[in-house]
């Protein structure tokens, strides 16, 4: 890759380059973690609405949902060392606004764990509560329980957890990206990213289905080169690349 023009900027330490290593294969099998969890979604198709139609719907399906649920959370717990790897890379071409990203980020990260995920796997829980309970009053109390569970993953508000957070600190990444260390096609991917998940609590497949997409692609092409970085010799890595 080329740089515009001169390098200019400060030489990359060994400790560095070792949190670019771990940021970039973390950033690769996330988006690995992702191409799998696709044909996942695709075997128990799209979850339904409300407590007794979800105890319906997962006859047969709790296993994949478990391995859904296990493989997201790893997923979630990985955007750690892509986002602070990130930060680090591109902090000379806009500090305060890498800050901000990785802040929504770990914002993701939290609300995404604490939300999305615990209620998915309270409801797995619940279904086999249910299934196991022989008192009818007790299974009314689990079939309630999961439409709690169920209201708050088709609420809008779970979208913006799970989507929109993410996309905002993905977006303002692109944006720096225009005039980091990173190409243009990741930076553009970047935002399309973003105004795709701006766009999914209309709950439009083609927006949803995009952002996984583009995000997918970019993390892909940040842990290849975020891998560089963490090969390159210590020199300076501050202007943009065309």
């Amino acid at each position: 890759m080329e740089l515009d023009e001169e390098t200019v900027g400060h030489p990359v330490s060994p400790d560095q380059k070792r949190l670019y290593r771990v940021g970039g294969i973390a950033a690769i099998l996330l988006a690995i973690g992702y191409v799998v969890i696709v044909p996942l979604y695709a075997q128990v198709g799209t979850p339904p609405s409300g407590g007794d139609a979800w105890f319906k719907y997962l006859n047969g399906k709790t296993s994949i949902w478990w391995w859904i649920v296990v493989l997201s959370v790893m997923t979630d717990f990985l955007f750690v060392p892509v986002a602070w790897a990130l930060y680090l890379a591109l902090k000379d071409a806009g500090r305060n606004a890498m800050l901000l990203a990785t802040v929504f980020v770990g914002l993701f990260v939290v609300l995404d764990l604490a939300v999305t995920w615990s209620h998915y796997a309270s409801i797995l829980v619940l279904y086999a509560e249910y299934n196991a309970a022989s008192d009818e009053a007790l299974r009314m109390g689990y079939l309630a329980a999961a439409n709690y569970g169920s209201a708050m993953l088709t609420s809008r508000l779970e979208i913006v957890y799970s989507i929109v957070t993410l996309s905002f600190g993905i977006l303002v990444t692109g944006l720096v990206m225009l005039r980091g260390i990173f190409n243009k096609i990741t930076a553009y991917l970047g935002l399309a990213t973003g105004v795709l998940g701006f766009a999914s609590p209309t709950r439009l497949s083609v927006a949803i289905i995009g952002n996984a997409l583009c995000a997918t692609a970019w993390l892909f092409l940040v842990g290849y080169r975020l891998c560089q970085l963490a090969q390159d010799p210590p020199q300076l890595q501050s202007k943009p690349v065309r």
